[in-house]
């Protein structure tokens, strides 16, 4: 899985080095036979942003984007998205993507995470829960789901991970709530890309099935 996921990084054009952060000996194992490039991390990391952090302290790179390692169908065009977001306005500290959730079961899913925006598309809050709540008789709001990517400022997300989680973030175990809840904000961008959080064996076989011969992926 993570020879996809690494694959799929490095043919992003904004993209110019692909490194896999791990604390663990057997992943980075598997990283280093297909050839690619393993940072070994500290074992005591709470977050991937905290991970991220320990590499990018050694980088001299502006922007430096998270994709996670369970991810084998990310699109490259994704992750140029939001590096580009970043490039292309200098004060945003942060930038995500958001895609329509069009699929009733996922809103109900917790898996899936959710989100709302303000009027200029920085997100207000991300969810587990079905957000936004539509009351009877009265149009629904958009509904968007977030892929879980991000481009950070270098500076930006050292300065991050010395902050403490916080009570949301700790709540629903996502760590972007920490940048919301200590006041900064998250930039968003719309996409039509989708991918597939492996998170269980459902995950996975749904994946491998894309991934059969004749099966086509964006």
């Amino acid at each position: 899985m993570i020879e996809h996921v690494y694959r799929r990084a490095s043919e992003a054009s904004s993209v110019d080095a692909v490194l896999v952060a791990t604390d663990d000996d057997r992943i980075a194992a598997a990283v280093s036979a297909f050839g690619g490039t393993v940072v070994m991390t500290q074992p005591t990391h709470l977050s991937g942003t905290d991970r991220l952090a320990e590499v990018a302290a050694h980088l001299g790179s502006d922007i430096v984007v998270n994709v996670q390692g369970d991810e084998p169908l990310i699109a490259p065009t994704a992750i140029d998205a939001a590096a580009r977001r970043l490039v292309d306005h200098p004060a945003d500290l942060i930038s995500t993507l958001r895609r329509r959730l069009t699929d009733p079961s996922e809103l109900a899913n917790p898996a899936v995470v959710k989100l709302v925006l303000d009027a200029d598309g920085y997100a207000l809050y991300f969810s587990r829960a079905a957000i936004p709540f539509t009351r009877p008789g009265h149009p629904s709001a958009p509904v968007w789901k977030h892929p879980g990517l991000y481009a950070y400022r270098r500076e930006f997300l050292l300065r991050l991970a010395a902050l403490p989680p916080s009570p949301l973030e700790l709540t629903e175990g996502l760590e972007q709530l920490r940048v919301l809840e200590h006041g900064y904000r998250i930039a968003t961008v719309e996409t039509t890309a989708d991918s597939i959080g492996v998170d269980t064996q459902e995950d996975l076989e749904r994946v491998r099935r894309l991934f059969e011969p004749g099966v086509s992926m964006s």
